[in-house]
C-alpha cells in the first residue's frame, strides 16, 4: 500500500478527516479570539503609554504595562501557555476550565503585548496637530483619541497587525503541550494510525499555507477598501 493510500484509508475510510476539522476549527478559534483579546490588550496598554505624562495614576499604569510586555515577549508562548494552565489558573481555583479556552487566554495576552507597541507606534505615527484639532473642538482625551486618533493609526498599521494574527495561527501548533487538539495535533493523529507521517505532514504545511494567504489576501482587500475611500 502506498503513503497516499494509507492516508486516505485514515483521513476517509476510518474518518480522520473529522479530527482534522475539529482541529482546524480549534487553531482558528484560538487565533480569532486570541487575536480579539490582545487587539483590547495592546489598545488599552498603548493609550495608557502614550498618556503617560497626563497623570501620576496613568503613568504608574503605565509601568505596569512596561512589566506586562516586557514578560510576554520575552518569554516563549509554550512557556505561558503551561505557567497560566499549570500555575495561574489552579491558584485562583479554575482547574476545571476549558483547554481551549486556557489557550485563547494565553495567546490573547502574549498578543496583546505586541499588539501594544504596535498600536502605540501607529498613534505616535499620527500627526500631533490631529490631536490638537480635536482638543481645540471641545473634545476630551478619550473621544480625540476614539474619532480622530486611532481611526489614522489603525490604517498605518493595519500591515503589521495583518503579520500579527498570521503569526497567532502558525504559534498555535504549540496548544498540544496542554493536550488542546488543534491543527497540528489532528494530523498527528492521523498519521499515528498508520505510522505513516510524510502525506499527512505535506498537507499540514499545505493548509498552514492556504490559511496564511487566505489571510494575506483579505488584508490586502481591507488596505485598497481603505486607500480608495481616504482617495474619496
Amino acid at each position: 500500500m502506498s503513503k497516499w493510500d494509507k492516508f486516505v484509508k485514515s483521513f476517509i475510510t476510518n474518518e480522520g478527516y473529522k479530527i482534522a476539522l475539529s482541529g482546524l476549527s480549534a487553531t482558528l478559534k484560538i487565533a480569532f479570539f486570541g487575536f480579539l483579546i490582545g487587539l483590547v490588550i495592546g489598545l488599552i496598554i498603548a493609550s495608557v503609554k502614550v498618556a503617560g505624562e497626563q497623570s501620576k495614576v496613568a503613568k504608574i499604569i503605565s509601568k505596569i504595562g512596561d512589566v506586562y510586555v516586557i514578560f510576554f515577549r520575552g518569554t516563549p508562548i509554550i512557556v505561558q501557555l503551561l505557567l497560566v494552565y499549570y500555575v495561574l489558573f489552579p491558584l485562583i481555583g479554575l482547574n476545571n476550565i476549558d483547554k481551549l479556552v486556557v489557550a485563547i487566554i494565553t495567546f490573547g495576552m502574549n498578543s496583546g503585548a505586541y499588539v501594544s507597541e504596535i498600536m502605540r507606534s501607529g498613534i505616535l505615527s499620527v500627526d500631533k496637530g490631529q490631536a490638537e484639532a480635536g482638543r481645540s473642538l471641545g473634545l476630551g482625551y478619550s473621544m480625540t483619541m476614539l474619532r480622530i486618533v486611532l481611526p489614522q493609526a489603525f490604517k498605518n498599521i493595519l500591515p503589521t497587525l495583518g503579520n500579527e494574527i498570521i503569526a497567532l495561527v502558525k504559534d498555535t501548533s504549540v496548544v498540544s503541550f496542554i493536550a488542546v487538539v488543534d491543527l497540528t495535533n489532528a494530523f498527528q493523529l492521523i498519521g499515528s494510525g498508520t505510522y505513516e507521517f510524510v502525506v499527512p505532514y505535506l498537507i499540514l504545511a499545505a493548509t498552514y499555507l492556504v490559511i496564511t494567504l487566505a489571510l494575506s489576501g483579505i488584508i490586502k482587500l481591507v488596505e485598497r477598501r481603505l486607500r480608495t475611500s481616504e482617495r474619496k
